[in-house]
């Protein structure tokens, strides 16, 4: 299907939406994508980076750590291949996904975390993968589920709360065997659901909340308290608490999409997972209008595995179309 074809399909499956829907939509899969590409080359430096990079607090899609401009690293690549699977299966089938990743994880990606990679060539099952990896190691809360949620998030958001949290939950297990990691990537489908109709996220923290595993209910009501700052934090940001935890404070201190990145970038540490996942929340808060061209020219998404497969901001845009006409 060509773009254009594309947005005739798009524009006849929109009716019926929340006024700015499509524009938030779309906001939601390329901000993340944006944000990831951003944050990258600061990534596992100290608090400060970016306003010292930056004075201006705006900056440029500069590149470096081995990342070209506007290179989206793992967390976009991932959430592209669950993208693609979701469309290609039409709906959920995590076997089919767990495929996609363990081809992706062969193919020598330039970047991927260390317990995703363990899980994905362990050579275990898709179904227990990751388990029989938390029964071993013990620790499997890194934000891997979370950092490339945001096309399942934008896929599930028509099905409502209940819905799209189990879907975050069971795509999830496919890496992380610690409940912790579920639990957060659900809440996050749930926030975004949320702002793409329209409703400040940060408003739906509670209802959300209410929604998590009650003996994982407390842990995450800490980090999502409006009163939690990231320097509250117990574990390096490469957690899943103090990275969801880090991406509604940006979203909270800050009024625009460029501003939560620079604050969420400034934070320091896993920049480009922080900056991703703050960028799907205020992608989806302020629509893809409110990014800036200079941020997406040079956006690519390179996908190992898939015979030299780059995408740009065009099929991106295509890709979130799709995903939110796929749900009633």
């Amino acid at each position: 299907m060509d773009i254009d074809e594309a947005g005739a399909g798009w524009a006849h499956r929109a009716a019926g939406r929340p006024a700015g829907w499509a524009d938030r939509v779309e906001g939601a899969v390329i901000g993340s994508a944006v944000g990831d590409a951003l944050g990258a080359p600061f990534e596992f430096e100290l608090p400060g980076v970016y306003a010292r990079r930056f004075p201006d607090g705006v900056g440029t899609m500069c590149g470096g750590g081995g990342w070209e401009p506007g290179e989206a690293t793992d967390d976009t690549q991932m959430a592209v291949l669950v993208a693609d699977s979701l469309l290609a299966c039409g709906g959920l089938e995590p076997a089919d996904i767990f495929r996609r990743f363990t081809r992706w994880a062969a193919s020598d990606p330039k970047d991927i975390g260390l317990q995703t990679e363990a899980v994905l060539t362990s050579g275990d099952p898709w179904d227990r993968a990751a388990a029989r990896h938390f029964e071993g190691n013990g620790h499997a809360a890194g934000n891997g589920s979370l950092m490339r949620a945001t096309t399942a998030a934008v896929h599930f958001a028509g099905a409502g709360r209940s819905a799209t949290m189990d879907a975050a939950r069971r795509i999830a297990a496919l890496t992380h065997g610690d409940r912790a990691a579920r639990e957060g990537t659900a809440v996050y489908h749930e926030l975004i659901r949320v702002a793409l109709g329209g409703i400040d996220p940060l408003t739906a923290v509670l209802d959300a909340l209410a929604a998590v595993h009650p003996e994982h209910r407390a842990r995450w009501a800490v980090v999502l308290a409006p009163d939690w700052h990231p320097d509250d934090a117990t574990e390096f940001n490469g957690a899943v608490w103090p990275c969801l935890g880090s991406a509604l404070w940006a979203l909270r201190t800050t009024d625009s999409f460029e501003g939560a990145l620079a604050a969420a970038i400034d934070l320091g540490g896993d920049t480009d997972t922080v900056a991703a996942v703050t960028g799907g929340l205020a992608g989806a808060r302020y629509g893809v209008g409110a990014i800036p061209a200079r941020r997406t020219r040079a956006l690519h998404v390179p996908v190992p595995g898939c015979g030299g497969r780059v995408l740009r901001e065009s099929e991106l845009a295509v890709m979130a179309r799709e995903l939110a006409g796929a749900v009633a």
